[in-house]
């Protein structure tokens, strides 16, 4: 399991999104956000650029403990479905 940093956010968004294609390349499907505290716009960003990189090899991306701050982003922007999230993915 990929375990995000606690921080996705403008500021240093493009290190996490590296951090977790690498995860992607290794094999890794699952990816735990528990320990996000901070997020904003470009985690959503990142997110998505995470699934899409999944996608193209083959493979779904399963978000685990997402926080409900990014959850309320997520679903302002109609993201949910699109990353596959349901209830028992939120924290």
């Amino acid at each position: 399991m990929y375990f995000a940093e606690q921080e996705i956010s403008l500021r240093n968004a493009v290190l996490a999104s590296e951090a977790g294609m690498m995860a992607i390349k290794s094999g890794e499907t699952e990816f735990d956000l528990s320990r996000l505290s901070i997020a904003d716009s470009s985690t959503v960003a990142v997110m998505l650029s995470w699934q899409r990189a999944a996608s193209q090899q083959g493979k779904t991306l399963d978000f685990h403990a997402i926080p409900e701050s990014l959850n309320s982003l997520l679903a302002l922007y109609g993201l949910t479905e699109l990353l596959g999230l349901t209830k028992q993915h939120q924290s």
